[in-house]
């Protein structure tokens, strides 16, 4: 039995065409999947900062309810979250030029 080679080129166009289906559809599972894990990531740390806002205020609140009078306690309560909060923002905030990015490739100049 022989085959044409226009039946030849057609059967080589079509499993062209399905690996290039399956290859787009596991790009787009990919991106898919990527696009889910970090939305996971942030509500994971949406929660883990409600979580620890919610243990120091409470901690806060504590501590000027029952030693409101205890000024340099209330201050040191007050301050030492503020300074925590005022390290983060003020790491997250910067902006970091290429020149103070470390080099990721090896080998020296």
């Amino acid at each position: 039995m022989s085959l044409p080679p226009t039946h030849l080129l057609v059967a080589a166009g079509i499993l062209l065409g399905w690996v290039l289906l399956w290859r787009i559809a596991a790009w787009k599972r990919r991106r898919s999947l990527d696009a889910t894990r970090s939305s996971d990531r942030l509500l994971s740390l949406f929660g883990r900062v409600v979580l620890t806002a919610g243990l120091i205020v409470g901690v806060q609140w504590v501590v000027i309810v029952t030693a409101g009078g205890n000024r340099a306690l209330v201050v040191a309560v007050l301050g030492i979250p503020a300074l925590f909060a005022a390290y983060a923002l003020t790491k997250a905030l910067t902006v970091k030029t290429v020149v103070d990015t470390p080099r990721v490739r090896g080998g020296r100049r």
